[in-house]
């Protein structure tokens, strides 16, 4: 197999099984806190053993632009995936972004799949599946339709015969637990050269660190990582992005309702407000992150932009080309403001098409600048790593290029 070149990196053919994990939802207090715990043997010996590095994801720290920056190693200013939801100025609809005909560049596993090798791919939500698998030979299956899978859309006939589990849930710590149980059979079973593992934040979204649940969760993500590393793999974990409580002192959530603004300031149906968190799977976070875009008329921009400086949780504002610079989007998919909520607030549109009757814990959340740092682990020892800024999207380049 032949080194693979893709977006401006090269990188080296795999010498034996490589594992690359995205934790959707985990900061680093998350692993940190379970092996001050004892729940996290396997990562806690990698003190000795492996590589710890802290590393910024893409903003909007989203699930679809993170894997999708991981996959290609490179941000979303290249392969265009610059939220879970977008405004389709083409369709003039607002539509999901996970269609792959929204990619704009080839991924790393299509690319390593074509230079020959075997790759498998298992991501928990079934959004990303058409995403992570384009043009890729080889499995690619979600924990959330496993039951649904064939031979000509996911290159397996029996996804859930690899486990032993019943189909779990989509709001479930379990929907998770079979993205690592069905990873370690394909491993057994398959040997893929490169497989790719992403998990759900459903815990995350109800779980702080260092919480029961959040412990418990890590060390279900331990046993199977250890298993992982017993079968000879190289692993390297990271997240797409991290999570925040956003709430005030009585637990009450934080939310700046910014389509009700606009309306306020320049009249209904004025402005556009698009929030990019939007997905499927609103039970747990209401939709509500801390990044947002709106659309405005271009003689309300600059008015816009100085009212929504001084609104208390608004952390940030920016026009579009700002915004496009700083966070490395691609500009025809933002909005003429981009705004980013302070670490304890999140952004809406109107109070009244919020439903958080489903939220049973306080709400947390992701999206701003505040759940930008991620883990970025390896169990190998890197030799003479450049002292820089690292990102999530570096793991591919970790895994082949930098480790012993």
């Amino acid at each position: 197999m032949n080194s693979v070149s893709l977006h401006g990196r090269t990188y080296r053919p795999p010498s034996g099984p490589v594992v690359i994990v995205c934790v959707d939802g985990c900061e680093p207090d998350y692993l940190n806190l379970a092996i001050g715990a004892g729940a996290a043997p396997w990562f806690a010996s990698l003190v000795t053993r492996g590589t710890c590095l802290t590393a910024d994801c893409v903003v909007p720290s989203f699930t679809n632009p993170n894997n999708l920056s991981i996959v290609t190693g490179a941000p979303p200013s290249v392969h265009g995936i610059c939220g879970n939801y977008f405004w389709d100025r083409d369709a003039q609809a607002e539509v999901m972004m996970n269609d792959p005909r929204y990619l704009r560049g080839g991924t790393l596993l299509a690319a390593f799949a074509d230079a020959g090798a075997k790759v498998a791919v298992v991501t928990a939500k079934d959004k990303l599946r058409a995403l992570l698998g384009h043009r890729m030979k080889g499995i690619c299956f979600s924990s959330e339709k496993a039951d649904k899978v064939t031979a000509v859309e996911n290159g397996i006939v029996d996804a859930m015969g690899l486990t032993g589990m019943p189909l779990p849930s989509v709001y479930s710590a379990a929907l998770s637990e079979f993205v690592f149980a069905a990873g370690v059979a394909l491993l057994e079973r398959e040997r893929p050269d490169i497989l790719y593992l992403s998990t759900t934040d459903y815990v995350q979204h109800k779980h702080a660190p260092g919480t029961p649940g959040a412990n418990a969760f890590v060390a279900m993500m331990d046993g199977y990582l250890a298993k992982l590393d017993r079968l000879g793999a190289t692993i390297v974990v990271t997240a797409d992005h991290g999570m925040n409580a956003k709430t005030d002192a009585f637990g009450r959530p934080n939310i700046v309702f910014l389509q009700d603004l606009a309306d306020h300031w320049y009249g209904a149906g004025t402005a556009r407000v698009i929030l990019p968190i939007t997905d499927p799977y609103v039970v747990h976070h209401g939709a509500l992150g801390s990044f947002a875009t709106i659309y405005l008329p271009q003689e309300t921009v600059g008015d816009a932009e100085v009212r929504l400086r001084s609104v208390p949780g608004i952390w940030q504002v920016h026009g579009r080309d700002e915004a496009c610079r700083r966070y490395e989007l691609p500009p025809d998919r933002v909005g003429d403001i981009v705004v980013v909520a302070e670490r304890l607030w999140t952004l809406g549109t109107s109070r009244t098409r919020h439903d958080l009757t489903g939220l049973d814990a306080p709400l947390r959340s992701h999206g701003g600048v505040s759940e930008q740092q991620v883990p970025l682990i390896a169990n190998r020892l890197a030799p003479d790593l450049p002292d820089r800024r690292w990102r999530n999207f570096d793991a591919f380049d970790l895994a082949l290029n930098r480790l012993g």
